[in-house]
């Protein structure tokens, strides 16, 4: 028998992806379509470094200058530690729902339920804040896509009429994706699987031909353009506020384990789908972001920091080939927001099938035509919408929206990665039954403490108070990341009093049952 907290890597792979799926007690419900590529696409589309890099380059820009690049590398390393954690867990839980399941299997009841919650709505705030992305790209490529105000409000979220303007292409946008994901899984796999492929070609094409207007060298990155003037930490305190550019882009990787059920040998390609997203993430943004700092003609320009990387790659490629390029993040955009959205809707699903939701019986319903849970993806659309609707108007809805919907991803991450510490502490984690599946092995220790510490700080610099973010006119405003997330997780203990000890078991069951014969048999 093996002893507990070791790696047994004995334990034979399951050969039939519903069998493995019933050790857990489920049913194949879903279709099971979707390959490496899907698996891989649907994590970078999620994190989409055409919808982030062009959404807040501006803002990071404005807020810490050339010098604000430096937050890349630094959240890429601690929200690779937590895409590490997570690697380990899709290889071992295999499931619809990611990091809800993850939380269910190693921590109390609690933590995984309001995982689940905390994390649904933060992916419906995470939806609307990609659909606002349109307003950024698409009045720079046309006019016509100004529908409310003109010239001056064009690719502005921070006017009047840029702001009401941002909200009317948003909802064309997330009424395009819930009827995908009505549709089905197969539909929204073709479509995401080609902007994603339109994203990779693009944004490596983009490079390139930045790199050919080069006017300066690497060294731009050390300049601070006196962004820490004001800041009662100095330049660290401008450096704090532009790292909420880089920690947005940087969520989403774990999308590969939320379609676990719908993917083909999720225990192999799930752990290997995260680890490359965030990877092929780090890298295309990185460079995209270096290199056109030392393309652009100006690096003063004020227009850097109010319309961002468009005016970038406009200012330095021209109009024509500029507006390509655009075009390029206005799909990247899409499939982010379609991605973002299914997997809201398999997080509500996988909840709902626990008995851990109200009317969980017709949200864990899935259509016997597009093998699809129909009704989680009508809610998080209606949700989406309201929540857009509710802002119309708000200039101050863009930065609101973006770091609420990172704090409602970093709690829940939590809620996977310190329960897994304390096992790895008590030498609970790996389990006995662990299999031959990804591994961080010594290196665990290490790499989950980095993800706890990492998850940790950046949850209160996200949620400081600062009129740099969040302004200073109005005090919902300014406390408006703390106000939402306390609102949120106090409703959820109010539902998880009355939902959340409901369901849940029979997955249990079936686990231990497994891992109690194995051992038996290993014995």
């Amino acid at each position: 028998m093996s002893n507990p907290g070791t790696t047994n890597t004995t334990a034979p792979p399951p050969t039939d992806d519903s069998t493995d799926l019933a050790r857990f007690g489920y049913q194949q419900e879903l279709q099971r379509s979707l390959g490496s590529f899907s698996s891989f696409a649907a994590g970078f589309s999620y994190i989409s470094i055409m919808t982030g890099v062009f959404q807040l380059f501006g803002f990071g820009f404005a807020s810490g200058g050339p010098a604000f690049v430096w937050t890349w590398p630094l959240v890429f390393i601690g929200q690779g530690a937590v895409a590490l954690c997570f690697a380990e867990m899709a290889g071992q839980f295999p499931l619809a729902g990611g990091v809800y399941q993850w939380s269910k299997q190693i921590a109390r009841p609690v933590a995984s339920w309001m995982a689940g919650w905390i994390m649904t709505i933060g992916a419906i705030v995470t939806a609307a804040a990609v659909a606002v992305a349109y307003q950024v790209i698409l009045p720079q490529v046309s006019l016509a896509f100004q529908v409310v105000g003109g010239a001056a409000d064009a690719g502005l979220t921070t006017t009047p009429n840029g702001a009401k303007n941002a909200i009317v292409l948003a909802l064309s946008l997330v009424v395009f994706t819930t009827v995908v994901n009505v549709v089905g899984v197969r539909l929204m796999a073709k479509i995401n699987n080609l902007g994603v492929a339109v994203e990779l070609i693009g944004v490596t094409l983009l490079i390139v031909m930045l790199a050919v207007h080069i006017k300066r060298g690497p060294q731009v990155v050390l300049h601070t353009a006196g962004t820490g003037a004001g800041h009662s930490w100095g330049y660290l305190g401008a450096f704090l506020v532009a790292s909420i550019m880089s920690a947005y882009v940087f969520y989403g990787f774990d999308t590969a384990g939320m379609l676990a059920e719908e993917t083909t040998e999720p225990r192999r390609h799930a752990p290997r789908a995260i680890l490359r997203a965030i990877t092929a993430a780090f890298l295309a943004g990185g460079l995209l972001m270096l290199v056109g700092m030392m393309a652009v003609g100006n690096i003063n320009a004020s227009e850097l920091g109010t319309l961002g990387m468009p005016y970038l790659v406009k200012s330095t490629l021209g109009t024509g080939l500029g507006d390509a390029f655009l075009i390029c993040s206005a799909i990247a955009i899409t499939v982010c927001c379609l991605a973002v959205q299914t997997a809201a809707i398999r997080l509500l699903f996988s909840m709902a099938r626990d008995g851990r939701l109200p009317f969980g019986a017709a949200l864990a319903k899935v259509s016997p035509r597009s093998s699809t849970p129909v009704a989680p993806a009508v809610i998080t659309g209606v949700l989406t919408i309201a929540l857009l609707l509710v802002n119309i108007g708000n200039q101050r809805v863009f930065y609101i929206l973006t770091s609420v919907a990172i704090i409602l991803f970093y709690l829940p991450y939590l809620l996977v990665t310190a329960p897994m510490l304390l096992r790895r502490l008590r030498g609970q984690w790996p389990r006995a039954d662990h299999g031959p599946y990804f591994s961080l092995g010594r290196w665990g220790l290490v790499v989950n403490t980095v993800a706890v510490g990492y998850g940790l700080a950046m949850v209160v610099n996200l949620a400081w108070p600062r009129a740099a973010v969040y302004g200073d006119d109005r005090w919902y405003y300014t406390w408006g990341a703390i106000v939402f997330t306390a609102v949120i997780s106090a409703v959820g203990g109010l539902l998880y009093l009355r939902y959340g000890n409901r369901g849940g078991t029979p997955q249990h069951t079936a686990a231990e049952t497994v891992t109690n014969e194995s051992l038996v048999t290993e014995a």
